[in-house]
């Protein structure tokens, strides 16, 4: 992505973000705060006005797609803070994790990581309070909990990152 910036003098800045087969995005910030967007089908067309925000509301847009209110996760991985200092964490299970095709026992993901597996998402089932004789398939999803730097050696331990 190539973004280009120019100086407008008198008004404020410029910049246009290339968003492919020539279309750019073209965001205009006046000295007073007020964002004007445009959108530029090819480098010799005239821009289109989207729309116009004042500055306050510019920069809460600007924070919603920075992503301070939501971060989406991959499905491989999530986790939830419980309390201070337990986490809930969700790992998907690749074909290449050394886990993959062995009991929990064999596993030893305990002793080895200090997280507990509390359930595992198979497709639509969930098997929750899974044993040690359960098998650890691949494509499945255990949900463990622990600390942070137990949860953390448990995606490594998995995941062979």
């Amino acid at each position: 992505m190539t973004i280009y910036e120019s100086d407008l003098p008198g008004v404020g800045k410029k910049h246009e973000v290339e968003l492919g087969g020539g279309k750019r995005l073209v965001i205009v910030t006046h000295n007073t705060g007020k964002r004007e967007v445009f959108r530029r089908e090819s480098a010799e067309s005239d821009s289109e006005k989207l729309f116009e925000l004042d500055d306050q509301l510019a920069r809460q847009v600007g924070t919603l797609l920075e992503g301070a209110y939501f971060q989406p996760v991959q499905s491989s991985h999530i986790e939830t803070l419980l309390g201070d200092s337990m986490l809930i964490e969700w790992v998907e299970v690749a074909a290449d994790s050394d886990i993959a095709g062995k009991t929990l026992g064999e596993s030893n993901i305990r002793a080895e990581t200090g997280a507990s597996v509390i359930a595992i998402e198979r497709g639509t089932d969930v098997i929750t309070s899974p044993g040690r004789d359960t098998m650890v398939d691949v494509g499945d999803t255990l949900v463990v909990i622990g600390s942070k730097d137990s949860c953390r050696a448990f995606e490594a331990f998995v995941t062979g990152t």
